[in-house]
């Protein structure tokens, strides 16, 4: 596993915020943004592949299902690495749904339906994630990924994750 650079380490929270129109076309450049945070925060290429993989579900939902494919209606994304964690905060202009009633696409009736699996990645690669309404209308999804601990990249262990709370 890569540590953090000494230089950046200890530094000042890295805030990078993009709005795309809602065009599929733009997912990969958001998500190259991901792989290249991901990789400077020192995750497990698999870790960083995972999260990357989440980050793109999430916008993906905020084009097709939050804005309609509505090109006119941006998606908002906010990328904040601190030394704790990365934050992933997507926003789009849509009505919003109920996370709790999604079908479990593991569920057999549900096995060969290609809908409903973005969600899943998510909640299963991101330590949290949660779908919250915005008070000036649309739908912000937060994911966060802890860091491996500091005193993990000193052992040179990659299993170790914290758990402090936001």
């Amino acid at each position: 596993m890569k540590a953090m650079p000494d230089d950046i380490q200890g530094a000042a929270d890295t805030v990078i915020e993009v709005t795309i129109a809602s065009h599929y076309r733009f997912v990969e450049m958001v998500g190259a943004v991901a792989d290249q945070l991901t990789q400077l925060a020192g995750f497990e290429a698999e870790n960083a592949d995972w999260v990357g993989l989440a980050v793109r579900e999430s916008i993906v939902n905020a084009i097709k299902h939050g804005n309609q494919l509505d090109i006119s209606k941006p998606v908002q994304v906010r990328f904040q690495l601190t030394d704790e964690k990365l934050i992933v905060v997507v926003r789009d202009r849509g009505q919003g749904f109920d996370a709790d009633h999604l079908a479990d696409p593991r569920d057999p009736e549900n096995l060969l339906n290609p809908n409903g699996r973005g969600i899943f990645y998510m909640r299963t690669f991101m330590d949290t994630v949660e779908f919250l309404p915005h008070q000036q209308g649309g739908l912000e999804v937060r994911m966060v990924k802890y860091r491996p601990t500091s005193q993990a990249r000193s052992n040179g262990s990659s299993a170790s994750h914290s758990r402090s709370r936001d």
